[in-house]
């Protein structure tokens, strides 16, 4: 019998609404007991004092990408599940855009068997893999989306614009008897161009080409009457703009089967971090490449407007859309840098310390648009902390102090502005 008793630990479940200081008592992989104080446990118990610590249902991220196959340098299923877990993700959702992406039956099954091969024995994190709408994640043809739907995938996303609405509506009405997800990311090409960050009074000033909000929103107000019309429920990836955020709403307000989420990076940053200014109490690299983001980083209201649509359930989950790349791809001019940073072992304790302890997100509205939301978008059960569960958890010390570098990060990868830069908050290992 393995047996660990949390002692005094912070507990944070967004499903039962619970934010109370228990005992936890965990037996053999399964919660035994929650109680004020727990006097009665088996002998040879693991016994840990956790004052001043959290423990939540496991976080879940949304849409994330795995360099391999095809990319190994940049991440392996291996290093990538290592950095799930360092960072509390306990379920991990991997976009198609592999080499082979994840087409058919036979991609999703290779990645199947590079995951069980990685696997070391640990519980978590519990993979999951989108399967690719269009052959090759081109936006020209649909895969056969029936055949893939039996295969075991979550659900149907590109993590590409799709941009042919001929298309994406025959694709709508083929998916709506699948009962399978599909997520969106909505952007308009032509009116986005050459653009490298959002169109403002800051892109004007660093002389970068812009992305104007509306390539977001008139992509999405396409999505949105599709929607309407054929009534598949559909999942809006990677919201980064106030107006989007209204069109949301609206959306929602009119009963449309719509869930969205925007990026933990949207939510901390905006355009001024591209000049190496910003509201937090982080300087940043003028320029910096890691901040060259798909979306782009918006301006300040954009930001204000995504953590407010959080509060108010407008935007229901945070996605992490952990993209790792090398360093020789990244150290390059900001306009010529390909878009994507890392995220999963330093989002919790950014979000935290910037969000909670600022006290624009409540604790428990954190961890709910981080676990319970994100596993309701996948269509899955989320996890919560009550005796007869399985001990699906994340334990999270606020306060400690870390500095991220090569040695200290579990990814592959070391694209991240946060890099050489310390932050406070970080996830404690749990064995069972």
């Amino acid at each position: 019998m393995n047996s660990k008793l949390l002692q005094q630990v912070r507990i944070l479940d967004p499903v039962s609404h619970t934010d109370r200081v228990a005992d936890v008592l965990i037996i053999d992989g399964k919660i035994a007991a929650v109680e004020e104080n727990i006097s009665e446990f088996p002998t040879k118990t693991d016994i840990q004092d956790c004052r001043g610590l959290i423990l939540g249902p496991g976080l879940v991220d949304l849409y994330s990408h795995s360099g391999e196959p095809g990319f190994e340098e940049r991440e392996t299923i291996e290093s990538l599940m290592q950095a799930s877990r360092a960072g509390g993700f306990t379920r991990l959702a991997i976009l198609p855009n592999t080499f082979p992406p994840v087409d058919n039956p036979a991609g999703l099954a290779r990645l199947q068997n590079l995951a069980t091969q990685a696997n070391d024995k640990s519980a978590f994190p519990l993979l999951y893999y989108w399967g690719a709408i269009t052959q090759g994640v081109k936006g020209e043809q649909m895969t056969e989306l029936g055949e893939l739907a039996t295969t075991g995938v979550v659900g149907f996303a590109d993590g590409l614009p799709l941009e042919n609405l001929s298309l994406l509506r025959r694709v709508l009405e083929y998916l709506k008897p699948l009962n399978k997800s599909v997520a969106l990311f909505c952007n308009n090409s032509g009116l986005a161009g050459n653009g490298v960050m959002r169109e403002g009074y800051d892109s004007i000033r660093l002389g970068l080409p812009g992305v104007p909000s509306m390539a977001e929103s008139s992509a999405l107000a396409a999505v949105l009457e599709l929607v309407d019309t054929i009534g598949t429920p559909v999942h809006i990836m990677r919201v980064s703009t106030a107006r989007s955020v209204e069109l949301i709403e609206a959306a929602k307000s009119r009963g449309l089967p719509i869930t969205a989420s925007t990026t933990w990076m949207h939510l901390l940053l905006d355009t001024q971090a591209i000049e190496g200014k910003s509201h937090l109490d982080t300087e940043f690299v003028p320029y910096d490449p890691n901040l060259r983001l798909e979306p782009p980083l918006g301006n300040k209201s954009d930001r204000l407007t995504l953590v407010q649509g959080l509060k108010d359930g407008v935007l229901d989950a945070i996605a992490i859309d952990h993209a790792p790349f090398s360093y020789e791809e990244k150290t390059v001019a900001f306009s010529e840098a390909p878009p994507g940073t890392i995220g999963l072992e330093i989002a919790l304790p950014l979000l935290w310390q910037n969000l909670v302890e600022t006290g624009e997100l409540s604790a428990l509205d954190l961890w709910r648009v981080l676990s319970t939301t994100p596993s309701k978008c996948l269509g899955l059960s989320p996890g919560e902390i009550r005796p007869q569960e399985l001990a699906e958890v994340t334990l999270f010390a606020p306060q400690e102090i870390w500095v991220v570098e090569k040695q200290t990060l579990k990814s592959r990868s070391i694209n991240t502005p946060w890099l050489g830069k310390q932050i406070q908050g970080r996830v404690l290992e749990l064995k069972f």
